[in-house]
Parts: structure tokens; C-alpha cells; sequence
């Protein structure tokens, strides 16, 4: 009876996933015990529950969540259309939408409703793709980073923009379209560190971004221009990654977190801390384990046996990827600072369960590989 019980408990887990993810979470609280002692508990409920939430997720069959994804989408626009209009004010962005009953931030479901709704869409048009497919995908895609965008929370909104572009390339899209927005990407970063001075001046303006959103571009390029201010940030950061060495300077040695010259130590520039204490060798070590992670998501996408799985499995796969390549950019001082979390090591609730929703998704879809779903 015990025996059932648990493999019913552990069988919807897949064993590669499920050791990788441990093996993180466990070195996290390990980390947070230096960082933020004082939140290890809610970090300790938040793993609890971003679990079952994985649990959850791997019982439930891909194509349950095929049906999901229209309402889901569809619902999502509508909150953040709420957010729009009666959402509420805080610290200059207007991102949480108050329904008395809970307090909702609609962005955060569309890291896993974007991809689940173009991987639908795909995969009813399988085998039949015209450019006006691509087309479509690109406006349903646009619709809620638009939306998120003039929140705004650019950090959310390029999480959201990569999980569903990544769906739109393994759908296959054209490297002859790829090509010429990389181009023009790159002129305008030429552009921006060629004229510096000039663009960056007070009281110029930069088309779609608010002034703080400027700064923060501006202060990546140079943040000795205001190293008590908007670059302190990247200063400090950049001076515990440094100051680790190769080994480190030992779990609760290092000078910069327990001095708490790192901003944000617990969330956004945890790595920092990391860096400073664990050294190069630890920084190889967790980045290591989130490659694993996303080369384990990237077979199970291979092994996928209809179009939906497959776009989905490798878009949630390469948006693990873009968490932890923003994230620790951005705490080297290489990014701006967009508040993009470290992958189930920053604290926080809400970015865990999400993380561990779509790692569930995976699993799930992993466990019913076996079986041909269209």
C-alpha cells in the first residue's frame, strides 16, 4: 500500500529533471541562508509549493493542455486589459489588477499561456504553414507584450516576447527574416555606443521607452557616471563577481552581500552573492546545472510526438535559457537591469511557480511521449 503510494507520488516525475531541480533548489537554500536568512522560510513554503505545482502539472496530459490554451490566452488579454485601465499603481508601474478576492499580476501567466497558445496555433495548421500563419502568430504574439510593455515591465515583457518568438522559429520560421532584424539590432547598439554622449543627454527622448528605462540603458554603458544612483547596481555587483576569485570567499565571508553593499541580494543579484562566496568554481557549477536543465528540456522537445508538445517543450526549454542569460548579464554588468530573476534561485513566489508550472509542463510531456496525441 505504502509502495503504490509512492510511485503514484514519484512516477510523474521525469528522474533527469527531478535530480537537476533538486540538486538547484537545494544549493539555493544554501544560499539564501547567507543572503537573506531572515526570508528562508517563505523561501522554504515557496519550494513547497512551486513543487506541487510541478506535481501537478506532470499528471496532467498535453493534450488537456491543448484545450487550455485559447481560454487561457484569451482570459490573460482581458486582465491585462483590465490592468489597463483599473489596475494599480505602484512605484510608477501600473501592473496588478485588484479583484477583492486576490491581487493578480496578469503578465505572469503569459510566460506560460504565450507559448501554449501559438504552439496550438501551429499545431492546427500542421502541415499547411503560409506566411500569413507566421503573420498571425506575430500579432497574436505582439497583442500582450504590447500591453505588458506600456505597464510597463519591460523584464516580464521580453520573457513573454522570447517564449513566444522561440515557438514562432521551431514552427519555421525564415532565417531570411531573422537575419534582418539581428542587423538592425545590432546598428542600433552601434549607434547607442557611438553617440553615448549625445543620445543620453537630459531631456532627450527615446521613441517607446520611459526615462528611467533610458537611464538604465545609458548607466549600462558607463555607470561611473552615477555610481551612488542609478549605477550603483551594476557597480556593486560587479565588484562582489570580481572580488570572488576562483574559489571564493567562503558561504557568509563574503564582504559585499553580509555588508550589503548588493542591492537586491536576494532576488535580482543573488548571483552576485554567489559569485563573491562560491567563486568562479561555483558560478561554473550552477551554470552547469541550468545548462542540464535546458538540454534535458531540449530532448524531451526531440522526443515530442505531435507539433504542440514539440514547440512547447522547446520553448519553455530555450525560455529557461533567456531567465538565466538576462539575469546573470545583467548582474555582470553586460545587460541593462530589467528585473529578470535567476532561475529557481532568486526568492520570490511568483517566479518560482511559474518556473516549476513549466517544468511540470515538461515533465508531463515527457511522460506521455509514449503516446501519439494530435
Amino acid at each position: 500500500m505504502l509502495r503504490r503510494l509512492l510511485n503514484r507520488l514519484i512516477s510523474p516525475f521525469d528522474p533527469w529533471l527531478t535530480a537537476l531541480v533538486v540538486i538547484l533548489l537545494s544549493f539555493t537554500a544554501i544560499v539564501m541562508m547567507s543572503a537573506s536568512p531572515e526570508r528562508m522560510q517563505a523561501q522554504l513554503t515557496n519550494t513547497c509549493i512551486g513543487l506541487g505545482i510541478m506535481w501537478i502539472m506532470a499528471n496532467i496530459p498535453p493534450q488537456r493542455l491543448q484545450a487550455l490554451a485559447v481560454p487561457l490566452y484569451v482570459v490573460g488579454v482581458v486582465l491585462l486589459l483590465g490592468v489597463e485601465f483599473f489596475g494599480e499603481v505602484s512605484k510608477g508601474a501600473q501592473r496588478w489588477l485588484d479583484l477583492k478576492v486576490v491581487r493578480l499580476q496578469p503578465s505572469e501567466l503569459f510566460k506560460i499561456a504565450m507559448p501554449l497558445m501559438l504552439a496550438w496555433y501551429f499545431q492546427q495548421r500542421e502541415g499547411a504553414l503560409k506566411v500569413l500563419d507566421f503573420i498571425v502568430a506575430t500579432v497574436l504574439l505582439g497583442v500582450p507584450v504590447g500591453l505588458i510593455v506600456i505597464q510597463p515591465d519591460l523584464g516580464t515583457a521580453i520573457l513573454v516576447l522570447s517564449a513566444g518568438f522561440f515557438v514562432i522559429f521551431f514552427a519555421g520560421l525564415s532565417w531570411k527574416l531573422i537575419v534582418p532584424a539581428v542587423v538592425i539590432g545590432v546598428a542600433a547598439i552601434v549607434a547607442v555606443v557611438s553617440y553615448q554622449d549625445q543620445i543620453c543627454a537630459d531631456g532627450v527622448q527615446w521613441p517607446g521607452l520611459r526615462d528611467y528605462q533610458k537611464h538604465r540603458i545609458c548607466t549600462l554603458l558607463d555607470p561611473t557616471t552615477d555610481p551612488l544612483g542609478k549605477g550603483f547596481h551594476t557597480i556593486q555587483s560587479t565588484i562582489a563577481i570580481g572580488s570572488g576569485g576562483l574559489l571564493g570567499k567562503g558561504w557568509k565571508q563574503g564582504t559585499q552581500a553580509q555588508l550589503e553593499f548588493i542591492p537586491e541580494r536576494h532576488t535580482d543579484f543573488i548571483f552576485a552573492v554567489i559569485s563573491e562566496e562560491w567563486g568562479l568554481i561555483g558560478d561554473l557549477g550552477l551554470m552547469t546545472v541550468l545548462l542540464l536543465i535546458i538540454f534535458r528540456g531540449l530532448v524531451i522537445a526531440a522526443g515530442a510526438h505531435n507539433v504542440f508538445s514539440r514547440l512547447l517543450a522547446g520553448a519553455l526549454s530555450l525560455s529557461f535559457f533567456v531567465y538565466a542569460f538576462v539575469n546573470i548579464g545583467m548582474v555582470s554588468g553586460v545587460l541593462p537591469v530589467v528585473g529578470v530573476p535567476l532561475p529557481l534561485v532568486s526568492y520570490g513566489g511568483t517566479a518560482l511557480v511559474t518556473l516549476c508550472l513549466g517544468i511540470g509542463v515538461l515533465m508531463s510531456i515527457a511522460r506521455h511521449r509514449s503516446t501519439n496525441q494530435s
